[in-house]
């Protein structure tokens, strides 16, 4: 059967990602190799001191996507996108959109960009034992109440992105469980109703009165069908009509659900690294911590197995920031070198360096780095007096930066709760280059690092699989649909650790940790003034 025959008869699945710069749609066959993709590029708005999307921007950005995706369809294939056979909807994880009986959004979206909710954050996590995270949907909606907005009396449900955009294709208030371990912690196949009962007592004594399990959306796990397109929801997707109503969609998921999917990092001891402007990693984990750390999130993969996420604010945008400036050098000593293979050629003298660096150190942080302590970041580097700098003790060192955070969390997985991981899933722009990220965080974790060389197109490829498993996943688990059906064949570069890399990423590690006392001092000086 051709692509075009599997179009018509609905044998392919769409998955719609909402990123935080593009919305991203992905169009699979029965192969789960996408066949048709579209796009549409936003940005989120600073208003208010708080960051957001508008109505607007969402429903017009995904009719544009869906558009593109179309368009896509038919010039390559000739076929009218009509109709699939399941579909589904991702989106950038936490923040929250609070919505009264009439369906008016009470204050604009609220991103999870938005550190506002350190109050409420440290409240919660006190009041639970556990860490919630200020991005959490329970963060901002409890800092609403501490805030005395006026309108949370008027609050009848709260949604994520995700969410909302599923409300209104299907009318059905749900969210996968992945996403609802955002909004919420959650225990076995829904929220922790324990933690419900203590905050609500936590809220009504703050003067919210409404119960929590009247407001969150229902938990749905990997699997679950019952959600359809609706007339009006196929018109919102696609106001040309050409799209019908009647597609299942599988329950609404967060990026990290679905970059989980998408690296086939859904079985326990197996967790995926996620690096660009900022790097976590997700290891899926056998048991849950037995203590509570504020560097840890705990989430859940969509099918519910019980995830350790540690995301750090910063990754690449220094170390890009430097190798800008080494192609301006380039180009004004006049030569000619295009930007991958400039990355190529300094990532490339980087690993030929010393592993300890020759005693140089560096820090990137642009911003705050919560995981490290760090306030205000300023990236910074220094070196020892018997150091030697050269151009790829000085790049490893940044390289190094990039994951250092990162492994002050992990060690706290690996060393104090003896987690194991039997692998990681790199993904993202920092593993562009072969053979240079993925073996230093693979020395920083002492853990495998593969890196896949046929995937799909990112989440919304995982929330396409996701909809595929929906429709015919049958008895079968999740991880085991994934690596029977999708992931048998896929090709990847693994990079194992090296024990001389191990032990001079341990010596920059040394350094640096001894060092961040300095990074928060700058951090606090104003030189603005």
């Amino acid at each position: 059967m051709t692509v075009a025959e599997k179009i018509r008869s609905g044998r392919t699945f769409i998955g719609i990602e909402f990123g935080s710069t593009r919305i991203k749609a992905v169009m699979t066959d029965d192969t789960h190799s996408p066949v048709a993709q579209g796009s549409h590029e936003w940005e989120n708005r600073f208003e208010n001191g708080l960051w957001t999307y508008s109505l607007d921007d969402i429903k017009t950005g995904m009719q544009s996507c869906f558009a593109a995706l179309s368009a896509d369809v038919s010039d390559k294939y000739d076929v009218a996108l009509e109709t699939c056979g399941a579909m589904g909807i991702s989106a950038m994880m936490h923040g929250i959109m609070p919505f009264d009986k009439d369906g008016r959004l009470l204050c604009p979206f609220r991103t999870w960009r938005n550190t506002n909710t350190g109050a409420a954050a440290a409240e919660l996590s006190q009041c639970l034992s556990l860490n919630i995270p200020m991005r959490w949907s329970i963060s901002h909606l409890y800092q609403l109440v501490l805030d005395n907005e006026p309108f949370t009396k008027d609050i009848s449900y709260i949604t994520t992105l995700a969410v909302y955009i599923h409300y209104l294709l299907t009318g059905r208030l749900e969210a996968g469980i992945g996403e609802a371990s955002g909004m919420f912690p959650v225990k076995g196949n829904s929220y922790d109703t324990a933690a419900v009962e203590r905050t609500e007592q936590l809220l009504a004594a703050k003067g919210f009165s409404q119960k929590l399990s009247d407001i969150l959306p229902q938990v749905r796990t990997a699997g679950e069908s019952g959600a359809v397109l609706t007339e009006a929801g196929a018109l919102l997707l696609d106001p040309t009509g050409t799209f019908k109503a009647g597609v299942p969609l599988c329950p609404p998921e967060g990026d990290a659900g679905t970059g989980m999917t998408a690296t086939n990092s859904v079985r326990a001891g197996t967790g995926n690294i996620s690096a660009g402007t900022s790097i976590f990693s997700m290891l899926v984990m056998d048991r849950l911590p037995e203590n509570a750390y504020p560097e840890i999130d705990i989430v859940t993969t969509p099918d519910g197995a019980p995830v350790a996420m540690v995301h750090c604010n910063n990754c690449c945008s220094e170390i890009d920031a430097w190798v800008r400036m080494f192609g301006e050098f380039a180009e004004a000593a006049g030569i000619e070198k295009d930007r991958s293979a400039l990355y190529e050629m300094l990532y490339g003298m980087a690993m030929k360096a010393s592993p300890d660096c020759e005693g140089v150190t560096a820090y990137n942080f642009l911003s705050g780095e919560p995981v490290a302590g760090v306030e205000n970041g300023r990236p910074m580097y220094f070196r020892t007096p018997d150091s030697k700098l050269t151009l790829g003790s000085f790049m490893r060192a940044q390289l190094y930066s990039t994951a250092a955070a990162l492994k002050n969390g992990m060690d706290i997985l690996f060393e104090r709760e003896k987690m194991t991981a039997e692998r990681f899933t790199g993904h993202g722009g920092l593993f562009k280059v072969k053979n240079a990220a993925a073996q230093i965080i693979a020395d920083a974790l002492n853990t495998p690092v593969s890196v896949m060389t046929t995937a799909g197109e990112g989440g919304a490829w995982g929330m396409a699989l996701l909809a595929e498993y929906m429709i015919n996943g049958g008895e079968c688990s999740l991880p085991d649909w994934l690596d029977r059906e999708t992931f048998c064949d896929m090709q990847s570069v693994t990079n194992m650790p090296d024990k001389a890399g191990s032990e001079g990423f341990a010596s920059f590690m040394n350094r640096f940790n001894k060092g961040l006392d300095a990074e928060k001092l700058l951090g606090k000086e104003n030189f603005d003034a």
